[in-house]
């Protein structure tokens, strides 16, 4: 999936508007008229300055929800996780751990050995497990001083992780693991909004295990830009010197941090609701006997499956009822769910998939 999931990059209208259904990412989703409305009225300053008055009432509110001493507004969960890591490694040769399928090993362009010259090391589960383990990671860790080696310095996790919460077991292990060396850690929580709704964990408690948390607010809760990183004063003192070098120190943008603070209000509620259509779709998917297998386990706003085509053949075929999902020559595919899927959409979805000849073929 890590090299054709991004293939298609046709743009389309939001779930609903031009009866066009799109189920390929949680980003898709535009800002509703009362959000726009609410942008429009927010009290702006220059923020490289530390003047806006809504970044600022955004950073302190997710200061509060994830028990952070600092945060720092970003346009991007991208940036964000670069920011981090760029912060946390301060003098290579380094090394970062991170699981296989991490996003910023697979899908942020090669970023952090550009931006860091660290290695990066991707990690597997233990075979068996579908998360890493403190046994997974501690084999790969590099802790000696052999000048041939590259020493780690950075652990880093992902919650949700393709949809899939990660329990809170395995991450109190591995950051254990991490502090008892000495390491630094980093999560990215773009969808640790997901993963809270989820389990009723607190964002806090999840934070609490980590030095530094993406969070982001333009997947499931609808914002059109921005994310956030937390973490101690210094470490955000810091971080701010190297969101100016990346570019991302903007000036009036708080009718942006507007967008998300209405996000927080109006839509993180609704995550539950993302989640149950996630359940009906993946239900009703298995129900068809179309040769579909589940992949993944269903925790979140996302159903993975295997599908008896290709996803090129099931997007193509899936686009002529104006139905999106990501192209691709892989069986396996996603489809995910947001604050503008209704379940009469994953009914229309199901629906389509019951009636296209080329699944009945291969089935």
């Amino acid at each position: 999936m890590t090299n054709s999931m991004y293939q298609n990059h046709a743009t389309a209208p939001t779930n609903g508007e031009d009866g066009v259904i799109d189920f390929r990412s949680d980003t898709v989703s535009k800002p509703s008229r009362e959000m726009r409305e609410f942008m429009m009225h927010a009290e702006v300053g220059d923020d490289v300055f530390g003047e806006d008055p809504t970044i600022n009432a955004l950073q302190a509110r997710v200061m509060e929800l994830t028990g952070k001493e600092a945060a720092l507004f970003v346009p991007t969960a991208t940036m964000s996780n670069q920011i981090a890591a760029r912060t946390h490694l301060t003098q290579g040769p380094y090394s970062v751990i991170c699981d296989h399928r991490a996003h910023v090993h697979n899908y942020e362009s090669g970023g952090i050995s550009f931006f860091t010259g660290a290695t990066l090391i991707a990690v597997p589960p233990n075979e068996g497990e579908a998360h890493l383990t403190a046994d997974a990671v501690e084999k790969y860790l590099v802790l000696d001083d052999d000048v041939h080696h590259s020493p780690t310095k950075l652990v880093c996790m992902e919650n949700t992780l393709n949809g899939e919460v990660v329990p809170l077991e395995n991450i109190e292990e591995v950051t254990a693991l991490a502090r008892k060396h000495d390491l630094r850690t980093h999560l990215d929580g773009a969808r640790l909004w997901n993963a809270s709704a989820a389990t009723g964990i607190s964002l806090k408690e999840y934070a609490s295990h980590f030095d530094s948390v993406t969070l982001c607010l333009s997947k499931g809760l609808g914002a059109p830009v921005g994310s956030i990183l937390v973490g101690s004063k210094p470490f955000i003192k810091k971080a701010t010197h190297y969101r100016k070098m990346f570019g991302g120190g903007m000036r009036q943008a708080g009718l942006l941090a507007a967008a998300c603070m209405y996000a927080l209000d109006h839509n993180l509620p609704n995550l539950p609701r993302d989640h149950a259509n996630a359940q009906h779709l993946a239900q009703g998917i298995m129900g068809l006997n179309a040769g579909f297998k589940l992949v993944k386990s269903v925790d979140s706003n996302m159903v993975w499956v295997d599908s008896p085509v290709s996803a090129d053949v099931l997007c193509a075929a899936l686009a002529k009822h104006d139905i999106r999902i990501f192209a691709g020559a892989t069986h396996q595919i996603r489809f995910v769910l947001h604050l503008q899927t209704r379940k009469e959409d994953c009914d229309k979805l199901l629906q389509v998939l019951g009636s296209l000849e080329v699944l009945k073929k291969n089935a």
